[in-house]
């Protein structure tokens, strides 16, 4: 039985991961961190990390980037395992992380979802055969309350395939601010923000005469919600280093 803490436990991806934990019998939840406390279940909720009682087995974050520093200390000082899936981190927070991984397991990744994963490997695969002979533009939409843009998981599909072309493009985030013909070694990143969209994500390759188009589309918050709690009773067992979603899926 793995033993979880949510923090962000009040806002809307808390009360999924609850849902989700709810219906397994591998895990529980046994205390929730939220500073807007609202108890919706059978489990305390703390104001912060540090006046959190319960030790738990594992920690799965989805709050905000601003509580970072607070829950690596508690992770640190604790021993305890932690699944980072909060997006919106500075590379300064990010290279935090990383560091962090060095003392206890970290799982961090910029999107839960197994099919975004795979949508990685296949941006991946399809630079390597298509070279640099087609132009990459990357569209990602959401809902209008996401407060980031580009999305962390735009950004890790452009890293993701920068690495696979030995990192010779540059990413643009704004076309129209500039007057002149596309360059051969850029990445186009293009955010949109309307209604309750969930999370699409579309990586195009546009060469002579053709197109091909990669795309994922998350009908609910769920297939995140899951993502997140697998990695929690993996990430249990594992010693100290850094994970994502590559190890889980082997």
């Amino acid at each position: 039985m793995t033993n979880i803490i949510i923090s962000g436990a009040c806002g809307h991806m808390g009360r999924v991961i609850a849902d989700v934990v709810a219906g397994r019998q591998d895990c529980t939840v046994v205390a929730g961190i939220d500073k807007f406390i609202d108890k919706y279940a059978d489990f305390e909720i703390y104001p912060s990390v540090s006046e959190c009682p319960v030790k738990g087995d594992v920690i799965i974050d989805f709050s905000n980037p601003s509580l970072l520093n607070d829950l690596l200390r508690y992770a640190k000082q604790n021993h305890t395992p932690i699944v980072i899936a909060t997006t919106g981190y500075t590379q300064e927070q990010i290279d935090q992380i990383k560091e962090s991984a060095k003392e206890i397991p970290v799982f961090f990744t910029f999107n839960m979802s197994l099919g975004i994963n795979l949508l990685v490997d296949l941006a991946k695969k399809a630079v390597a055969v298509l070279g640099d002979q087609f132009d990459i533009e990357i569209i990602e939409k959401h809902h209008n309350q996401k407060v980031d843009a580009p999305s962390g998981t735009a950004i890790m599909l452009a890293n993701a395939i920068n690495e696979a072309s030995g990192n010779q493009y540059e990413y643009v985030y704004d076309r129209h601010a500039v007057r002149q013909k596309r360059d051969k070694k850029e990445i186009g990143m293009h955010a949109v923000r309307g209604g309750t969209i969930v999370g699409e994500h579309e990586v195009m390759f546009a060469g002579r005469d053709e197109i091909i188009t990669l795309s994922h589309s998350a009908r609910s918050k769920e297939v995140f919600a899951v993502g997140a709690v697998n990695a929690a009773v993996f990430l249990k067992e594992q010693p100290a280093g850094l994970y994502d979603m590559s190890q889980l899926i082997q």
